[in-house]
């Protein structure tokens, strides 16, 4: 059986919907869970939720990262071989094989650190990146990077590319997937210095090789892997979030304030509006994969509720079932060669 680290103490509001969450994963996934935390406050939960009979265990982490631990003291945290924290004790047991997968709602940043510095990269890979699934019109696109890394060099795009394919394969179930550059214009010659240098690494790749691809298209449906910056990609994720939020509570607005048969218009599109609602709701995949490091970490928002830790661990268990790591180290091994 699958097993899954999730941090207890990951989200805003821990360590209630981490543990929730976690139960009903166990429940409908098929999955083993092990939370890491403060066992005082999970154990009260677990009761609640009666989980005994369900393949749950608790490892006590006595410590969290919190927003405040930065530069160095976020480092010490994260790399000393002591380290008592949710993320550090959770990431331990990925690296040890005591598990497939770690899952965490907590601050980005220092999940991020806390696994380069325990599980170190794996060879061949420069920099780990930031790896969610975008709705678009035709199914769905792999965006990375989206903010691990807002300074880039060409040949980390060109492994973010690599990353991200893989990903795409194995996960999303794309045969050959394309890869599209983020760019502002769609020529060759588009885009800033960046863009510029890793085109042709991308072009002799290997890789189902795109072109350049404006904002419209990734939404479009025009790649199947959006390979970008940290910056731009972190700048492209929050405004998409940001436009399909204002367009639900426009039409809301709208239904609203447009008098009796509108009203009755909205109640007779509301299953429609529900399904729409749904592809747009980040809480669907839960959590993001951060790529390139020895070991599968997953990384959900912090206001994550109990639906998006459920979604988070199913996405895990997909990803560990189907051999991402092993298949990512291979395709940068052969990269490595050229």
């Amino acid at each position: 059986m699958t097993r899954i680290v999730v941090d207890a103490m990951g989200s805003d509001n821990h360590p209630s919907p981490d543990v929730i969450g976690a139960i009903m994963a166990a429940r409908d996934y098929h999955v083993e869970i092990i939370l890491v935390g403060d066992q005082d406050k999970i154990a009260p939960l677990l009761e609640t939720g009666k989980a005994d009979s369900l393949p749950i265990q608790v490892v006590h982490a006595p410590e969290m990262l919190t927003m405040d631990d930065k530069g160095e003291k976020l480092a010490f945290k994260a790399r000393h071989k002591d380290s008592k924290t949710s993320m550090a004790v959770g990431i331990d047991l990925v690296k040890k094989g005591q598990a497939d997968a770690f899952v965490t709602a907590g601050n980005t940043g220092a999940a991020m650190v806390t696994a380069l510095f325990r599980l170190g990269r794996i060879r061949g890979v420069d920099r780990p990146a930031l790896a969610p699934i975008f709705p678009t019109a035709t199914g769905s696109c792999v965006v990375i990077d989206i903010g691990v890394n807002p300074d880039c060099e060409p040949k980390n795009l060109l492994q973010f590319g690599i990353m991200g394919s893989v990903y795409a394969e194995k996960v999303r179930g794309v045969n050959n997937p394309k890869v599209g550059l983020v760019s502002n214009g769609e020529e060759a010659g588009k885009g800033s210095e960046l863009v510029k240098g890793a085109y042709p690494l991308l072009v002799e790749s290997g890789l189902n090789f795109y072109g350049n691809v404006e904002g419209r298209e990734v939404i479009g449906g025009k790649v199947d892997v959006a390979v970008t910056d940290g910056f731009t990609g972190n700048v492209l994720l929050k405004t998409a979030e940001a436009v399909a939020q204002l367009l639900v509570d426009k039409i809301k607005e709208a239904i609203k304030g447009g008098g009796p048969l509108t009203i009755l218009g909205g109640l007779l599109v509301k299953p429609a509006m529900g399904s729409v609602k749904k592809l747009m709701d980040p809480r669907e995949e839960g959590a993001a994969p951060l790529l390139g490091v020895k070991g599968l970490v997953f990384i959900g928002h912090g206001r994550s509720d109990e639906i998006a830790i459920k979604n988070a661990i199913r996405v895990a268990k997909e990803a560990a079932e189907a051999g991402v790591l092993e298949s990512i180290r291979s395709a940068i091994e052969q990269n490595l060669k050229k």
